[in-house]
């Protein structure tokens, strides 16, 4: 299985350079132009904060405690929600093994920005902001999950195993931690490319496979008896939001450029031109 997911890890890279490399005459900013402007004296130690927040969540989350069976057998679907009643599913272990793929996926999408020599001469930049957009999503996921106690959809289905629904991990339901993370990844990379690649169509194949690895997460995540609706659509929201946001506020707007610039100068002599703006 791991072998598989490496190989596909592998094949997106290649294809995400080659497909960079086709598109390279479409780039937005030029030579020696800045895409992300971050004021780190800030941003770091906001994000630091971010960080720490987090860990203390999972603390918090890590104890959790188990459920008696007596409170399993209280669990009824007439207490769940109109529009989270229909997507309760009994725990499916291949299911739910089967929704790390997208997840393994996701989460280096990033590094792509190495093999496109556009992106890689800001590849810490873009590095810096995809931790911020993992630590928005973190702050928000961790959160949610560490002040609630909201039981998977499994657990309401008796044909589900009783050991397993009276595990502490069956109280982490809302919300979901696997969608939100694939969106975040998935939906920054579409960014970051759609960025430094305004006109090309192919920005539109990575929005595309953002969304559809998004949602095929989500519905394996839901039919598994992980999450209901509700937690998947708000995983979702909250990941699209942080990938989107994150880079799309960093960007250096048009008339906002640093006052000095270097390009390359040509016409049959090698050089740099230097540009000061008033």
């Amino acid at each position: 299985m791991y072998k598989n997911q490496f190989l596909c890890i592998v094949f997106l890279i290649w294809a995400g350079s080659s497909l960079a490399q086709k598109d390279s005459t479409h780039q937005l900013v030029l030579p020696g132009q800045p895409m992300y402007k971050i004021n780190y004296k800030v941003e770091v130690p906001i994000t630091v904060v971010g960080a720490g927040i987090t860990l203390i969540n999972f603390a918090g989350i890590s104890k959790k405690t188990t459920s008696t069976q007596a409170q399993i057998d209280s669990l009824s679907e007439s207490n769940i929600p109109w529009f989270d009643r229909w997507t309760v599913h009994e725990y499916s272990n291949s299911i739910d093994q089967a929704s790390y793929i997208p997840f393994y996926l996701a989460i280096p999408l990033p590094l792509l920005s190495l093999v496109d020599k556009n992106m890689r001469r800001d590849f810490w930049k873009i590095g810096y902001l995809y931790l911020e957009a993992l630590t928005a999503t973190g702050v928000l996921y961790s959160t949610a999950v560490n002040l609630t106690n909201r039981y998977r959809p499994f657990t309401y289905n008796k044909n589900s195993s009783l050991e397993k629904a009276e595990e502490s991990n069956s109280k982490k339901s809302f919300f979901a931690g696997h969608v939100a993370l694939v969106a975040t990844s998935s939906f920054f990379m579409a960014k970051v490319y759609a960025q430094y690649y305004p006109d090309s169509k192919l920005k539109w194949v990575f929005y595309g496979g953002a969304g559809i690895m998004t949602a095929a997460t989500a519905v394996m995540r839901n039919l598994a008896g992980m999450h209901f609706l509700s937690d998947v659509l708000l995983g979702a929201g909250v990941g699209m939001l942080s990938g989107i946001l994150v880079p799309g506020l960093h960007k250096i707007k048009p008339g906002k450029k640093p006052h000095l610039s270097f390009l390359p100068y040509g016409d049959g002599l090698a050089g740099f031109t230097a540009i000061y703006k008033f």
